[in-house]
């Protein structure tokens, strides 16, 4: 008997201790990361400082950090089971190359494994990837603290935050701020503004709902949350344990994304964290040490003076005199093509936020009338740093410039000032195409404002491909590059992503460019752009403006699938005019409306050498030559299949655009 005794006790004992081991882990405090142990991937890193740095400038990167044990999110059988209360608090900081633009942000993961070695490297924040978003089976919660807008996740704005499960269209988001405790007022916050930020999660578990609130560094947790959303947190997880940490990805613009402080626990509130302790949060560019500046300059200050103050009242002057435009002697071939800053500057009424027409790519976009002459410009400003790849790129601008036809968007010239370039098209009242296909509460298109807006822009590919002295591969056809003029006729822009060639020679394009859905499999494969890549781009586009529907859409079950596949199998059960957009409610042309969705079944075929040229391609649309029969054999790919294996095979290409397209023109307001 007391053998039994003891045993019993040893027994006891042991699982006592093995509670609170269990419990030992269930919260951590890191005021600072110095010596933290931590699970880090990518280009994730404890600095020096003590900063944990999810990204180090390099871009169309990932990292990750988490901490390396599981914790147990499901209560025991004993204890009712069921999912656990958590709550964390952290404080991050964001530092971009730019004042204004930035890579995507970074998110706070709840996620059952640590692995997402398959995840993209750009904007999906390095949790997902255009084949898995959205899936259930990635088992992530995760809330991001974004600094970009991309359309395909309805992100609202470039300073958001969001509550994602498992994939990058939030369930809940809502501009980035907090709420003030005593008159409830919101107060708007900048993610970009190179400050510590702090941001508390909060996951209750009796109402299965998670809290996000967030603050400037020196204010108290407010008591009402900026989001608020349901969750069934166990069936995200699904199990027992699962990994808590941080996830981040850069795109084209140079970030950094750091964590300065993290704490969490479980079944309470995370505790507070020592923000006195905190370093200041490093700026993107490091600025140099004073002492040793002034070490260099003292010795020949006295000398230096007189001639650095002339030399400085030279260059005000001249900036005064010039509205700070900057002109070097190699662009005096491109003379006729550049405007005055001045002219510009007074145009837009100094770059005001009321003519502000959006942000696209590297820049914004403002709405112009030029002074003398009275004609409406749209004026895009970019910045651009090296000198020899502005001399090049000016260089392109101006070429680019000589094109002419009346379904493209005309680049009229361009205007320099310091590391800034700024481009000047013709503007287009009517905006994108993209918003009157896709954007609810926008003028819906009739089927022949449809079909002549099809006809157009195959009649400026054509131009493009054949009847122009070079051929120019445009490399990004869709519905958000065509612009509408003010009689509702479709104009090609954004030739940010365009190369040219001469007639009859290999364009050696190697890099892979373009947007996801509308990238031929041979592209992803191989990097090589053609003309039958451009026109795969454009038998989607035609789909996408008969359809009213995204080249990658979202089923009800979160599933993506391509819209040539749907439309292609449609086909095959003889029902394919049905794809048409239903809000055209059967107002539409039958048998123009069959050639069209026929035609970019055959430009949509995985086989370059399958698809017809592109002046093939508008005789079909003019009736002026009978479009061939399609047979089951044209249509016995899977394309989405067959893009998925070049996928694989080329991992590194991005599901979107991932290039600069710093020509395009985004839709008036």
């Amino acid at each position: 008997m007391p053998i039994m005794l003891h045993a019993a006790l040893l027994l006891f004992l042991t699982l006592h201790r093995l509670r609170l081991a269990a419990a030992a882990v269930d919260q951590f405090t890191f005021d600072g990361f110095a010596g933290a142990n931590l699970t880090l991937d990518g280009t994730a890193a404890v600095t020096a400082d003590g900063f944990l740095r999810l990204t180090n400038g390099t871009t169309l990167l990932k990292g990750h950090a988490f901490y390396p044990s599981p914790l147990r999110f499901r209560r025991d059988a004993a204890s009712g089971g069921g999912a656990r209360s958590f709550s964390a608090a952290f404080v991050f900081g964001i530092a971009s190359e730019y004042a204004d633009l930035s890579s995507p942000g970074l998110a706070f993961v709840v996620a059952k494994s640590k692995d997402f070695s398959a995840a993209l490297q750009s904007q999906y924040m390095g949790l997902a990837n255009a084949a898995n978003n959205g899936n259930a089976t990635n088992h992530f919660l995760a809330v991001e603290l974004d600094t970009i807008v991309n359309a395909e996740f309805g992100d609202m704005s470039n300073n958001h935050v969001g509550i994602n499960v498992n994939g990058l269209v939030s369930r809940v988001a809502d501009n980035a701020g907090y709420y003030e405790d005593g008159t409830g007022a919101f107060r708007n916050m900048s993610l970009l503004n190179r400050t510590a930020e702090q941001v508390w999660v909060d996951f209750d578990a009796r109402a299965s709902l998670v809290n996000v609130t967030m603050a400037p560094l020196e204010l108290p947790k407010p008591r009402k949350p900026l989001l608020s959303t349901a969750v069934n947190l166990s069936a995200i997880i699904e199990g027992e344990e699962a990994f808590v940490g941080f996830s981040s990805s850069t795109g084209v613009v140079s970030s950094r994304h750091y964590v300065l402080a993290w704490s969490f626990k479980m079944d309470g509130p995370a505790p507070p964290l020592n923000i006195s302790k905190l370093p200041a949060l490093p700026v993107a560019i490091p600025k140099p040490d004073p002492s040793k500046t002034l070490k260099i300059v003292l010795p020949i200050a006295s000398a230096a003076f007189v001639l650095a103050l002339a030399i400085a009242v030279l260059v005000i002057r001249r900036r005064w005199h010039k509205y700070a435009e900057l002109k070097e002697d190699w662009e005096a071939t491109f003379g006729p093509h550049r405007f005055s800053y001045k002219d510009l500057f007074h145009a837009t009424r100094g770059f005001c936020d009321e003519r502000l027409l959006g942000i696209g790519g590297f820049g914004r976009v403002y709405r112009g009338v030029l002074p003398v002459s009275g004609v409406e410009v749209a004026v895009k400003k970019v910045s651009h740093e090296s000198r020899q790849g502005m001399k090049e790129f000016v260089a392109e601008v101006v070429t680019i410039g000589q094109l002419r036809h009346r379904n493209l968007v005309q680049l009229l010239g361009y205007c320099r000032r310091q590391g800034e370039l700024l481009l000047v098209y013709d503007y287009m009242p009517n905006g994108s195409l993209d918003k009157f296909l896709h954007h609810r509460n926008s003028l819906i298109l009739n089927w022949g404002q449809r079909f002549r807006i099809i006809k157009g822009v195959a009649c400026s590919v054509l131009y493009l491909h054949e009847d122009w002295e070079q051929v120019v591969l445009h490399r990004d056809i869709k519905a958000s590059n065509v612009l509408l003029d003010a009689e509702m006729n479709a104009r090609l822009g954004d030739f940010g992503l365009a190369r040219l060639y001469d007639h009859g020679t290999d364009p050696h394009t190697t890099h892979v460019v373009g947007t996801m859905g509308y990238l031929a499999p041979e592209v992803g494969h191989t990097g090589r752009a053609s003309k039958a890549s451009d026109v795969f781009a454009f038998g989607v586009f035609m789909l996408e403006v008969a359809c009213g529907r995204r080249p990658v859409v979202q089923d009800e079950h979160g599933d993506h699938y391509l819209l040539v596949d749907w439309v292609a199998e449609q086909w095959r059960r003889g029902t394919v005019v049905d794809t048409v957009d239903p809000r055209l409610r059967g107002d539409f042309a039958v048998e123009e409306a069959s050639l069209v969705l026929k035609l970019s079944l055959l430009c949509s075929h995985p086989l370059p050498g399958a698809r017809p040229g592109i002046r093939q391609i508008t005789q079909f649309l003019d009736g002026s030559a009978p479009l061939p029969e399609l047979s089951e054999a044209h249509l016995g790919f899977n394309l989405q299949d067959l893009m998925r294996r070049n996928q694989v095979l080329n991992p590194h290409s991005s599901p979107s655009t991932v290039a600069g397209n710093i020509s395009d023109v985004p839709a008036a307001r």
